[in-house]
């Protein structure tokens, strides 16, 4: 398996692409390697299946040109900060050995999010002690494996972000990444038998834009994605800053 630069955890397919879509297309330009790896399939989600989405998620990651995109299938809403599920991610980021790892907003309106937040910055930490033993596909022990940052993208609820990076030469490709969840989001060529739902809303996709422009407004570009750190973020050179 490839060595990644950056590993985003997320707990639902398409978390990834609305949080921090723009920031995974401007690494892989800058010659980075990145790749997600997903806590759950989002079975419980109102609209689509869990077939459809892991569908979705492939085209997605097309998209977003990913070196790989696993699933952990970790049970939607019924996942707990425990053991068993630790291990699981443990295994996932050793098995990858990101120097970065990105994850779900702090706390947010699906109570999910706050929940894979904790699992994977505990298992972030565990993954580095060399007393906790995984396996690996093949079998064998996998090596102790920290990674020097953990980030969290900014979700539907308003949370003041650590850092902003500017992605506004990557936002039409981040809203087209959004949009292979057909499923999930507005689509008039999607089964509108469905329910609907706050995110299937053409609305919802307006708020998208609206935080990015926001977040963009406030470094002098026109879209930015935002990450908070529990940890303080320093910087080599004050000539690097915006």
């Amino acid at each position: 398996m490839p060595k990644l630069d950056i590993l985003v955890l997320p707990v639902h397919p398409d978390d990834a692409e609305l949080g921090c879509a723009g920031v995974i297309l401007k690494h892989i330009a800058l010659g980075h390697k990145v790749g997600i790896a997903d806590l759950t399939r989002g079975e419980l989600g109102t609209r689509g299946t869990a077939e459809i989405r892991d569908q979705e998620a492939a085209k997605a990651a097309e998209i977003l040109g990913l070196t790989v995109r696993e699933n952990l299938e970790l049970p939607d809403g019924f996942f707990e900060n425990s053991k068993e599920y630790q291990l699981k991610v443990i295994a996932a980021i050793r098995k990858y050995q990101p120097d970065i790892v990105i994850t779900n907003a702090y706390h947010d309106r699906h109570p999910d999010h706050g929940r894979a937040n904790e699992l994977v910055e505990a298992a972030s930490f565990l993954a580095g002690l060399r007393r906790i033993e995984t396996l690996g596909a093949d079998g064998q022990p996998q090596e102790p494996w920290r990674p020097g940052q953990v980030l969290h993208f900014i979700q539907d609820r308003y949370i003041k972000p650590d850092i902003l990076v500017d992605v506004t030469e990557y936002w039409e490709k981040k809203i087209a990444s959004v949009y292979a969840y057909a499923s999930q989001f507005h689509n008039p060529d999607y089964n509108e038998d469905e329910p609907q739902t706050y995110i299937s809303s053409p609305d919802f996709i307006e708020q998208i834009n609206g935080r990015g422009r926001e977040f963009g407004k406030s470094i002098n570009a026109k879209y930015a994605e935002g990450f908070t750190s529990r940890k303080i973020l320093g910087v080599d050179n004050l000539k690097e800053l915006r």
